[in-house]
């Protein structure tokens, strides 16, 4: 019996997880090994660790707990969890074991689920990305795509013209955007490529070029798509946590869901005064840590 279940094994996980070990809470912490951002090379916009790789970080955080006794980490997959009166909560491994906690703590994380774009997967996190936050930095002055059709593609296009003037957006078929927004497109410089897009093109980890249905292909070396993100877990489902029409989990101030005694943390929740998943590597290790103190 746990004071505390931590689902994750990632920075929200590790960051409560120490919390609770600081303060001689007994906790179980369950890691599947499955990080979202496991295809990139560097975790970025983290304070004295910028440019760690991300396998690295986790490695230290789980080193230095190792340090408090009252946590024990097992690498295995929450299959389920139920309520249980008078006990808390039961948490069945996917090994077939249980475990029982007074609370746990959702840190689970969500998967990047990518558009039907030929080429697109062996080059994601490497040269095809998704957050001019966490990549943009790495591909300035160079040759960048832009692919959708929607009206914040052209916006994120806009965006990274501050990072090189060689954009360009393709949206893979046919788009129309309002007037000022192409007055802008046009004003920064960014070429508009209406051709329907048949594949990514490159070598190794990097994308040499856009190859359309017509027309010349595209010589580029980094592209930013849209990826669909959905709760990597079934657990907020299971118990019934009331979910954002974007499929994130809501919590208040403190990581308290609409479940009693159930908490997440991490890029899976959000709170209904933030409009977007706060996907930080450093955002989700302080809400792990707040998740904790709650």
């Amino acid at each position: 019996m746990y004071e505390a279940i931590i689902v994750g094994g990632g920075p929200a996980g590790l960051s409560a997880a120490l919390t609770l070990g600081r303060t001689h809470r007994t906790v179980l912490l369950l890691d599947s090994g499955r990080g979202r951002n496991a295809a990139a090379d560097a975790t970025h916009n983290l304070f004295t660790r910028d440019g760690a790789p991300p396998e690295q970080l986790c490695e230290i955080g789980r080193d230095q707990l190792s340090n408090y006794p009252s946590v024990k980490i097992r690498n295995s997959e929450a299959a389920s969890a139920k309520e249980v009166p008078d006990v808390g909560f039961e948490v069945t491994l996917s090994d077939g074991s249980t475990a029982a906690g007074k609370r746990l703590l959702l840190a689970s994380g969500l998967v990047d689920n990518l558009p039907n774009l030929p080429g697109a997967a062996p080059l994601w996190g490497s040269s095809v990305l998704n957050c001019p936050y966490c990549h943009g930095f790495e591909v300035s002055r160079k040759r960048i795509a832009v692919i959708g059709a929607e009206p914040d593609r052209a916006k994120l296009a806009l965006h990274l013209s501050r990072f090189s003037d060689d954009v360009t957006l393709c949206t893979n078929g046919p788009a129309e955007f309002p007037p000022a927004l192409q007055s802008a497109l046009r004003k920064a410089g960014i070429e508009q490529r209406y051709e329907p897009i048949s594949q990514l093109e490159g070598m190794t980890e990097w994308l040499e070029t856009v190859i359309f249905e017509s027309g010349p292909p595209l010589a580029c070396d980094a592209a930013f798509i849209k990826a669909e993100a959905e709760q990597r877990s079934s657990l907020p489902e299971q118990l019934g946590c009331v979910a954002f029409d974007d499929r994130l989990i809501e919590v208040d101030e403190s990581g308290q869901t609409s479940v009693s005694g159930v908490y997440a943390a991490g890029d899976m929740a959000r709170r209904a005064t933030v409009p977007i998943p706060q996907a930080a590597v450093i955002a989700a290790a302080a809400s792990g840590t707040i998740a904790a103190v709650a």
